[in-house]
């Protein structure tokens, strides 16, 4: 899926292309996690890549522009967790190079995601979110998630 993406402000940025995730995308997505984080953890998201693509090749999902990875949305369809039987699409992790954001790209990647999940049967999607992560909770609120009939609790080891 490729769509020209109106930059902020009117001007025209390159073209966007949506794509199912594939391992040529560690390096980018490494990339963005690191000008989020401050932290350079390829292996780590080696392994993720590794454990979506083989999951499902197809759900997970990434941005390109210029040839370059801009976004990327990784997910699954899994069921019969926390007693909920239906199958239910997951999205797990996510991130949008700082430079394209406001761009449309998350929103982008999760039109891509979520309906590979109602594909695959799903007819409701979830995600966690930190409280004290209000970007984020925006972004996936803006997406059209609410808070869930179901309570996340942790306890501290």
């Amino acid at each position: 899926m490729v769509r020209t993406a109106r930059a902020a402000g009117g001007g025209v940025m390159a073209e966007i292309r949506i794509h199912p995730l594939t391992e040529l995308d560690i390096d980018g997505i490494t990339r963005i996690d690191e000008r989020i984080t401050g932290r350079y953890r390829p292996e780590v998201w080696e392994e993720r890549v590794t454990y979506y693509i083989r999951r499902d090749a197809e759900a997970s999902q990434v941005a390109e522009a210029d040839g370059a990875v801009v976004g990327f949305m990784l997910g699954e369809v899994r069921g019969g967790e926390f007693g909920l039987e239906e199958a239910t699409g997951w999205l797990d992790f996510m991130g949008v190079d700082p430079g394209t954001r406001g761009k449309g790209v998350g929103a982008r990647l999760a039109e891509a995601l979520l309906a590979h999940f109602r594909s695959c049967g799903a007819h409701v999607a979830r995600t966690m979110v930190r409280n004290e992560d209000e970007q984020i909770l925006g972004f996936v609120r803006s997406i059209g998630f609410a808070p869930a009939p179901i309570s996340s609790l942790e306890k501290r080891l």
